[in-house]
């Protein structure tokens, strides 16, 4: 049976360490414009308890998303064994394009994938690339997107990639932007016949754009005496959860329903690193919907701690960490099954259940 496989995977994640001490000297504003009382200190306490996140990473002022990008499709095509030249697309997911240092002006202007196209060197015109702009989820819509024109007929071999340099879009005054960072993740994709009919089972996808689509947006700084015509971004954190909490379980048991696989034979869960108390209950309430109260230990890979929340980077990132043995308590073995989720702006949801 043909599949759609992950034949190559690469990560880049960024050198500059930003810790929680960094953001103690920050004044943090509400969305009131008002100066929030409590001490700074304080509120990086509350916020590290909620999500888990004690420090982040942010690209070199000389690095663009495109450029992480790159680095971490270099890996992926070399841990893949193909000639670069024999990839049929290039899908590039982000939110924001290449952002400069310094500078909040966002700049997708040739498309992102055009540029990592050039970057790598490859001359086949026959090789598409374009951009995809679905929120977090953006790696694992392309992930969904590759397996559909495979099955048309109209490719064999994909490269998808997640970049994002969301420290470039985040305003210092707003205490959400302590979530944020920078990272790329990369895989090749093919479809192709494979022993104990691994690869791509099945997929599941929503978008919610109501009241929604304004849960996670560009909004002006908090800080009162800011100029009104720069743009951060912003979320309503508990419009947010939520959300999530109430859709994303059922749309992973959908996936997994189209599978025919039941949550007792999934060996990993690669949730969107967005929140660890989010995660938490996302997947509480997922074996909730089977009846089962104990989730085993070690089900879920977590890279939020050390690595923030890089958007459409955190999933391929993490994969790209737990198939190369870089996570103690994390291994994967062929026949193994797992089940990438994640969700974002828009608000999107998407699940893909996969054996390794």
């Amino acid at each position: 049976m043909f599949r759609t496989v992950i034949i190559g995977s690469g990560s880049y994640i960024p050198e500059e360490i930003k810790t929680n001490r960094d953001f103690t000297v920050h004044d943090f504003y509400g969305e009131d414009h008002k100066r929030i009382e409590s001490s700074p200190d304080i509120i990086v306490q509350k916020f590290q308890e909620i999500t888990g996140i004690e420090e982040r990473r942010y690209a070199t002022h000389e690095l663009n998303s495109s450029d992480l990008a790159f680095i971490a499709s270099q890996i992926a095509i070399e841990d893949a064994g193909i000639d670069k030249e024999s990839l049929d697309q290039i899908i590039f997911a982000h939110n924001y394009g290449d952002v400069t240092k310094h500078h909040i002006q966002t700049d997708a202007v040739p498309a992102l994938a055009s540029r990592l196209k050039q970057k790598l060197g490859i001359f086949n015109p026959s090789c598409v690339a374009y951009d995809l702009l679905f929120g977090c989820p953006g790696w694992l819509q392309g992930f969904i997107h590759s397996d559909a024109f495979f099955r048309a007929g109209i490719a064999k071999r994909i490269l998808v990639v997640g970049s994002e340099t969301l420290s470039r879009v985040i305003d210092p005054y707003d205490r959400d932007s302590m979530i944020f960072s920078d990272g790329a993740g990369a895989t090749v994709l093919e479809y192709t016949e494979k022993d104990l009919d691994s690869g791509m089972l099945s997929a599941s996808a929503q978008s919610h754009c109501v009241d929604e689509a304004g849960y996670i947006n560009f909004g002006k700084s908090y800080f009162p005496d800011s100029d009104p015509r720069i743009r951060y971004i912003k979320m309503k954190g508990r419009k947010v959860y939520e959300y999530a909490i109430k859709n994303v379980p059922a749309a992973m048991k959908d996936c997994l329903d189209k599978a025919g696989v039941d949550i007792t034979e999934v060996k990993k869960v690669f949730i969107h690193q967005a929140n660890e108390k989010m995660d938490e209950g996302i997947i509480k309430s997922l074996f909730r919907l089977y009846g089962l109260k104990e989730i085993p230990a070690h089900v879920m890979p977590m890279s939020i701690h050390k690595f923030g929340n890089s958007s459409v980077a955190t999933i391929p990132t993490l994969y790209d960490m737990v198939i190369k043995n870089q996570m103690p308590d994390h291994q994967l073995q062929t026949g193994d099954i797992v089940l990438f989720a994640s969700v974002g702006a828009g608000m999107n949801i998407n699940a893909v259940c996969y054996k390794i």
